[in-house]
């Protein structure tokens, strides 16, 4: 690689969630929502798609705008495009699978080449012209395969009370065949992944499907990622069947790294909310992408991705969310990375983000901002944790914080979120960017970096600078 790659991948200020990625040639491309920084509502922007040579995962390129709100005839109030999925047809074109707010209705766009300029196609439909209206047609996920072509969606908020599905029959996630014109149905819709109603007595209870559902096919099983009831986590089923025999397989990874180890709910690292992304193989090795959330609700959503493994049985243990990402080995340990790279992020006390805001206003929680084009973590209060993993600390004899704010005291430094200090940077009341650093030494096997702010006042923190020893 050119560069160290870590997450979130893309560059700080971009927010592509939902984020589906295939490998067209010899480059890996990205296709999401597009959430605006700092932004009051899901996927206000156009879409964006970003791509980088499989040969380097750090050297990502802006395709810029492939497909933009108003090209929808249907869709005159600009309303937001949500998450999209993107597969190379029959015809070799390139079809864009997408949803507007509240159409309930899939939309399709095509285009020559995988990131170029798409051109509305139409709505997918029966042959008769009707337009496909079942399941809660959301969040397509679509695969073309020897044994025809699969459009897979489905929403079924059953634990959310959401007026406009109260009454609603909410199954759970579906299936249907397409024509090769890739919009008409020729068979289905059938449900294949039960929601929360449906689940009892299935494999997929305590797991049932939400939205978000991914499908890909690898070595012969189809394998279909959701996002499950509990939201924050990406679970996987399959089946050798593309529309029948789904069976659930377990969870790849949670936002909030719940599950992970035995971690409780009650113990996440990190904020959690909605959750959605894909698997992909890129060099023969595979990665699960993600978003995880900044700022204060769940509108500000980041891509993230983790190396994971599929065992000869054909079963994905979960992954625990990192700083490091899809780079090949750990982080160099002599070097400086915005503190915003953070991969744990807790006062012990999270609640769970909601579409308004946390769940308790009153409760203070640490979050990572953008304010006058600086990105970094504020309201950092006394037991704040702040974790990087995975960085190569053999390499690191200080430790350089750069902070401001009222706050007064020092952030522990841990190599284990229970473990004893190591060491501690003092921390002085500062009205503009301070500098404190302290002198560290690490074993050789330490990968795990995490920062305990004890003291009084408000931190916002800015750059983690790791010096190599001398």
């Amino acid at each position: 690689m050119k560069t160290q790659c870590m997450n979130p991948y893309l560059p700080l200020y971009e927010h592509i969630p939902d984020g589906e990625p295939h490998v067209f040639g010899d480059r890996l491309y990205v296709f999401g929502s597009h959430d605006l920084e700092n932004g009051n509502e899901f996927c206000e922007l156009d879409y964006t798609a970003w791509s980088a040579p499989v040969t380097d995962l750090s050297d990502w390129r802006c395709e810029g705008v492939i497909f933009r709100k108003d090209q929808d005839p249907g869709n005159a109030a600009s309303a937001p495009l949500y998450a999209p999925d993107v597969v190379q047809g029959p015809d070799g074109r390139y079809y864009l699978y997408y949803c507007v707010k509240f159409m309930d209705s899939i939309c399709v766009a095509v285009c020559d080449t995988p990131a170029g300029q798409y051109a509305y196609y139409g709505r997918v439909r029966y042959p008769d012209g009707t337009i496909m209206t079942d399941g809660q047609p959301y969040d397509p996920s679509v695969i073309c395969t020897e044994e025809g072509n699969f459009l897979y969606f489905g929403f079924a908020p059953c634990m959310i009370n959401i007026p406009a599905y109260r009454d609603q029959d909410l199954k759970g996630g579906s299936v249907v065949r397409l024509a090769d014109d890739m919009l008409t149905v020729c068979e289905g819709p059938k449900v294949v992944l039960p929601s929360l109603k449906y689940g009892k007595g299935t494999s997929f209870e305590g797991n049932e499907y939400f939205e978000a559902p991914s499908v890909r096919k690898i070595g012969g099983l189809y394998y279909l990622v959701y996002s499950s009831v509990h939201t924050h986590q990406l679970c996987y089923a399959v089946s050798r069947e593309p529309m029948a025999g789904f069976r659930y397989g377990g969870v790849i990874v949670s936002n909030g790294d719940v599950g992970y180890q035995g971690r409780r709910e009650e113990d996440k690292l990190m904020s959690v909310g909605n959750n959605h992304g894909g698997l992909v193989c890129v060099e023969g090795q595979w990665y699960m992408f993600y978003h995880r959330h900044t700022s204060t609700t769940q509108y500000n959503r980041q891509g993230c991705a983790e190396r994971v493994e599929i065992l000869p049985d054909g079963s994905i243990p979960q992954v625990t969310i990192t700083t490091s990402g899809m780079n090949p080995g750990p982080l160099s340990g002599d070097a400086s990375y915005p503190a915003a790279y953070c991969c744990n992020l807790t006062n012990g006390r999270m609640g769970a983000l909601t579409s308004i805001g946390r769940t308790n206003a009153q409760v203070d929680f640490p979050y990572i901002t953008c304010e006058q084009g600086e990105r970094f973590i504020a309201n950092i209060k006394d037991g704040v944790l702040i974790g990087y993993k995975y960085i190569n600390l053999e390499e690191t004899g200080a430790v350089e914080l750069v902070c401001r704010g009222t706050g007064e005291g020092c952030f522990e430094i841990r190599t284990a979120v229970a473990g004893e200090p190591v060491a501690a940077v003092p921390v002085q009341s500062s009205s503009y960017w301070k500098c404190s650093h302290a002198k560290t030494s690490f074993a050789a096997a330490d990968r795990e970096l995490y920062l305990t702010f004890r003291g009084t006042g408000e931190v916002s923190f800015l750059t983690l600078n790791l010096t190599g020893r001398n």
